[in-house]
């Protein structure tokens, strides 16, 4: 895509992973062919935009581990423009408002508490949100400790415990998908989820701008979202020390602190806190680790696995290699597609004589030349079950080839993406 879908600059993991990979992601070649969003996941509003934006070739960045499907874009950006929108974090979404709810908490209310938390140092770039916000609650500052400045925001809000939400805001992302130096989930004591991801802003590195995060969700519900740069700014600023200031020990410290939770609680009711009586129900979705082991038993006798994963549904990969090189294999399968389907096969698509229709496309795997490719074989069915598989000359979609084609074949791909193994996986409904 051509524009990056940024409007979270502080916001929970799951949006900020998103644009990461957006980036990564956006730089694909766009055209009909391409994969489409088939879930893109907000975390904090996590329904599902399954009519996908016909975007283009992102040919699947998908985020695993912190859920989601095929990105083309979790949104996508080839650069560093944003679209129209409120540029400060929303809040994650629920069921319900707190029941017992606390006092409000006003944006300077928040920034001093978070300026409590840190170590000492000097302050700027000062922005808030309070409770009352109907976008949420945030406090974003510049914090320098003597060794370099560096932005430092949170953010609040409600999630649905024990969801899939929740566990996807809380898991890590694989390291096939979202290159990082270290990421652990841990349960606290009183049941509270934590992730600590130490990353980057982008994914492919083009920058060493590093992003570090930290996400807690709690029994409750209550969500909070904290994140670092070791640099005055996510994007458009120099890099000012080699790490950005707060250590793990420090995010976990400050992400934990109980003023978060009673700022959480004190979030009224309203626009975002209850699913829309409008939104249609998502059809049933395939099972992840179903999809991931059918897409092992369709691969080639010739290839060896070198690694696997995916998401609870609908999203799978793996990593192959035929002893010349690593190849990253990505698949989704999405049920109800039926409404985008002339968006996505043109009159050109081949009808086989089931009526399933097929597009096949080779192309760059981003912009930054021929090097990095990607095959892609995309499929949908008479009831609206597509299936689209692609493969890269490298073990991910942000890494340096590691060779001169995919190890899989067009032709690979192709009865992969046909196989009629598919129509088992979805659930009747």
């Amino acid at each position: 895509m051509s524009v990056e879908h940024h409007e979270d600059p502080f916001g929970p993991f799951e949006d900020r992973l998103g644009d990461a990979l957006r980036q990564a992601g956006g730089a694909f070649e766009a055209d009909g062919a391409a994969l489409v969003s088939g879930g893109e996941v907000r975390g904090r509003r996590l329904l599902r935009r399954r009519r996908a934006t016909v975007a283009g070739g992102v040919a699947g960045v998908a985020l695993a581990g912190v859920g989601g499907a095929l990105l083309v874009p979790w949104g996508g950006g080839a650069g560093d423009e944003s679209v129209a929108g409120d540029p400060k974090p929303r809040w994650s979404s629920s069921v319900s408002a707190s029941p017992t709810p606390s006092k409000p908490m006003s944006g300077g209310e928040l920034l001093r508490t978070l300026k409590g938390l840190l170590p000492e140092g000097r302050f700027s770039g000062e922005d808030s949100r309070g409770t009352g916000a109907g976008l949420g609650p945030y406090a974003h500052l510049v914090h320098d400790d003597g060794k370099g400045p560096a932005a430092i925001g949170i953010s609040m809000g409600r999630i649905e415990p024990g969801s899939q939400q929740a566990r996807q805001v809380t898991t890590c992302p694989a390291e096939e998908l979202t290159p990082h130096d270290a990421c652990s989930t841990s349960r606290l004591p009183d049941g509270s989820l934590l992730m600590i991801f130490q990353g980057y802003e982008y994914p492919d590195r083009r920058v060493d701008t590093k992003w570090w995060n930290a996400e807690l969700v709690t029994p409750e519900g209550q969500h909070v979202s904290l994140s670092e740069w070791n640099a005055a700014a996510e994007k458009g600023s120099p890099i000012t020390r080699p790490d950005p200031p707060l250590s793990p020990a420090q995010l976990k410290k400050v992400v934990t602190a109980k003023a978060w939770r009673t700022a959480v609680d004190a979030i009224p009711e309203g626009p975002g806190t209850t699913a829309s009586p409008a939104a249609p129900a998502d059809p049933p979705a395939a099972d992840g680790p179903a999809i991931q082991k059918t897409l092992v038993s369709l691969l080639p006798k010739d290839v060896r696995v070198v690694s696997k994963g995916g998401q609870e549904s609908e999203y799978g990969f793996v990593v192959v290699d035929d002893g010349k090189g690593a190849t990253f294999v990505q698949i989704n399968v999405q049920p109800g597609m039926s409404d985008v389907e002339s968006q996505l096969f043109g009159p050109d698509a081949e009808v086989l004589p089931d009526g399933t229709k097929v597009t096949t496309k080779k192309g760059p795997g981003d912009d930054k030349g021929p090097a990095l490719v990607m095959w892609t074989a995309d499929t949908i069915r008479t009831d609206g079950l597509r299936v689209v598989v692609s493969a890269f000359n490298s073990g991910s979609q942000v890494t340096a080839p590691t060779r001169a084609t995919p190890a899989l074949s067009m032709a690979d791909l192709r009865k992969i993406a046909t196989s009629g193994q598919w129509e088992q996986l979805v659930p009747a409904g």
